[in-house]
């Protein structure tokens, strides 16, 4: 049958729904078509029918046999019904077999590469693996002029994007089901065992249940089997973000290029500024101050006494060997440093803290702490674990317990700027500098109650090295944690600056540093995966590149607004003249 195509406009009146309404009401009319090619049925009626088919075979079986049993008839003897059934059954047995065994096989396979390391995804037990995959584009450096063109249903009122190429009718019958909720969607790349053909499916149907166009959101030209079981569960796409570079960042004698991926204009700019600042300057230097990834449970007993026996137990230095063996039985490369407990009546925060090598650690210490609790529950059966994390760690939350005792990498990152840069680079005085950061950074931030943030921006620039580099983006919370402190030296002609982080929480195996766009920017940075040598020296490194670039990031924007050039400077990058209300519309 040939389709006809759909037209160019709606009736007056009449609503342009969609090509497939089209089509389906084309299809309605078999008098206007010389031809009709019959659809398989749907998959649910040849489901029932098969599973129909088995169990009445089965039956019927099973109760002829008994009757030639209780009249002591020979069973080989077979009548013309029951060789039927027989072969009734053996063919609802092999279809339900390779309808439901093959789905069931697919949902295993690809997770057995996984089921070894799934566990340490984070963890340390990554830091002896090296990434084998040659380092891809960071995200701005796909083409995306070899990604097909989607067709648009401009004029339909649902406004959605169909992909150019039609789909097929395995697919269609997928896409259905989806939509009418028969089909789960996250159970689409299991079945299908395509991940990249369970993303274009779960978006059509996401299109058509919605009515939205998932137009401008790509879906070509990512590798989903990267991401599955570790990264992103259920996609339908992926987010562009530019990725800049700052640099040469000249830090403790070496020189580093930092990939920056934003869409604030200026921040890489200015950061690139502050890094030229501190490179005509000698450079910066750092202090790696301790390293430990924090996890704390919450356990509950009967008495606010017996709550204190346990904080007791904890922190006696006789009991700290046998706990840390206890401990380090989860990964080769953990290792307990020490514990901290809080009592709040008779719950217990123990906060263990143990470094994590190359790994950001948080899987690792996990499980380092799901040992010591089953350990502690022989001396006292009477603890309730109420949660493997009871928020004393504390994660993804701004708190100061990470700002006093640090959690992850804490770095101090300090540089003299000498006065003929301030001037010349930077475009204001060693004296303006040092006021506005007392006033700003430390008085501003004191008036404003804040905790951890006695800084100008530090959470710009770490977050995007975070989201280059595949960190967990909401670590940016305590991982931004900054005093920034100024100060005049060689008799008020030059500029101290340092900043001090506590809970910088970064990793280079593990989790979205093993996308190929992430893993080629920290192989820019030249921290790529695990440091076989000396485990967790790429982490460490990679900490105090963060605060570097902080303290360049910082040394820019306050002397821009010493010297009054922020609004101008923005209004310059960070202001696009095209109208993108007439490029993204349809």
């Amino acid at each position: 049958m040939e389709i006809p195509p759909p037209p160019s406009k709606s009736k007056a009146g009449e609503p342009f729904k969609s090509y497939q309404n089209y089509m389906r009401n084309n299809l309605k009319a078999p008098s206007d078509h010389a031809v009709l090619i019959p659809r398989p049925l749907p998959l649910y009626i040849t489901n029932g029918i098969f599973f129909t088919l088995f169990f009445s075979a089965a039956y019927f079986l099973l109760h002829r046999w008994r009757e030639k049993i209780r009249t002591s008839a020979h069973l080989h003897l077979l009548s013309l019904s029951e060789i039927a059934a027989i072969v009734s059954l053996i063919v609802s047995v092999i279809y339900l077999l390779g309808f439901f065994g093959i789905g069931f096989l697919l949902s295993i396979i690809p997770r057995a590469s996984h089921d070894h390391d799934h566990d340490d995804a984070w963890d340390v037990d990554n830091n002896a693996k090296e990434d084998s995959r040659p380092p891809g584009p960071c995200a701005a450096a796909i083409d995306y002029s070899l990604v097909p063109p989607l067709v648009t249903c401009s004029n339909s009122t649902a406004n959605y994007a169909t992909p150019l190429t039609p789909l097929s009718e395995d697919d269609e019958e997928i896409i259905k089901s989806v939509v009418s909720g028969s089909t789960p969607s996250y159970s689409l790349e299991a079945k299908l065992g395509d991940c990249r053909r369970a993303a274009a499916i779960r978006r059509e149907a996401l299109q058509r249940s919605s009515g939205i166009s998932l137009e401008g959101l790509p879906l070509e030209g990512f590798d989903y089997d990267s991401i599955l079981g570790q990264c992103c569960e259920m996609p339908v796409g992926y987010v562009q973000i530019p990725v800049g570079i700052a640099g040469p960042l000249l830090l403790d004698g070496k020189e580093y290029t930092v990939p920056m991926a934003t869409t604030e204009g200026c921040l890489v700019a200015s950061t690139n500024r502050g890094c030229k600042a501190i490179y005509a300057s000698g450079g910066a230097a750092t202090v790696l101050l301790r390293d430990g990834m924090t996890r704390a449970p919450v356990v509950r007993f009967g008495s606010a006494s017996r709550a204190a026996q346990l904080k007791f137990f904890l922190e006696d230095p006789l009991n700290f060997e046998s706990l840390s063996l206890v401990f380090n039985r989860s990964s080769r490369f953990g290792s307990l440093q020490c514990m901290k407990c809080a009592i709040a009546g008779k719950n217990v925060y123990m906060r263990f803290s143990c470094s994590t090598g190359d790994a950001m650690g948080m899987n690792m210490v996990s499980k380092g702490v799901q040992n010591v609790l089953d350990f502690l529950q022989n001396d006292f059966p009477d603890m309730d674990v109420i949660g493997i994390s009871g928020n004393f760690c504390s994660d993804k939350k701004p708190a100061a317990v990470n700002w006093i005792e640090g959690r992850g990498k804490s770095v101090v990152c300090e540089a003299i700027i000498k006065e003929e840069v301030v001037r010349k680079v930077l475009k204001t005085s060693v004296a303006a500098l040092v006021e506005l950061n007392m006033l700003k950074n430390l008085t501003g931030s004191a008036v404003a109650g804040a905790l951890g943030g006695f800084n100008a921006h530090a959470s710009n620039i770490v977050s995007a090295i975070y989201i280059a580099t595949g960190q967990d983006p909401a670590q940016n919370v305590e991982s931004s944690h900054c005093i920034t402190m100024m100060e005049p030296v060689n008799h008020g002609k030059d500029l101290h600056i340092s900043v001090t982080m506590p809970s910088i929480e970064v990793g280079t195996v593990g989790g979205g540093t093993q996308l190929a766009s992430q893993s080629a920017c920290l192989n820019l940075v030249g921290v790529k995966g695990a440091n076989k040598d000396s485990p967790g020296s790429n982490s460490r490194l990679l900490a105090t590149i963060v605060a570097g670039s902080v303290l360049a990031g910082e040394l820019s924007l306050m002397s821009a607004l010493a010297a009054g050039q922020l609004v101008k400077s923005h209004l310059k990058y960070n202001r696009s003249s095209k109208d993108m209300s007439k490029i993204i519309s349809p």
